[in-house]
């Protein structure tokens, strides 16, 4: 179950990241960790995505700590809200997917 955040993954081929039911509290991140994706809700409203591949060592991030996603490689730190790095090693942002919104849903990465 994907929580609060978002609810109910559609079909897994549908996206990365998809869910529908009750929106993201403006300010705030939910990781993904099954489909390697950050969805985050900036305080207007606006969603962002992001890969959660470590642009360090390609490992996949698997820590979310409030909106810093934490790399359990070599210690890496990004911004969910921005993919930015705000720690090294890395020094390449995170990739930034595409994401749209509709109906409840939110469809985050290739098919959005």
């Amino acid at each position: 179950m994907l929580g609060r955040w978002l609810r109910g993954r559609r079909d897994a081929d549908r996206a990365r990241g998809a869910g529908r039911g009750e929106r993201g509290r403006q300010g705030s991140a939910k990781l993904y960790r099954d489909q390697n994706v950050v969805v985050s809700r900036a305080a207007n409203g606006t969603l962002k995505a992001y890969s959660t591949i470590c642009t360090h060592a390609q490992c996949p991030i698997n820590k979310l700590d409030g909106t810093t996603l934490v790399c359990p490689c070599h210690g890496s730190q990004f911004d969910a809200m921005t993919g930015k790095v705000v720690q090294s090693p890395a020094t390449e942002p995170l990739q930034e997917l595409k994401v749209t919104a509709a109906n409840g849903k939110i469809v985050a990465g290739p098919a959005a």
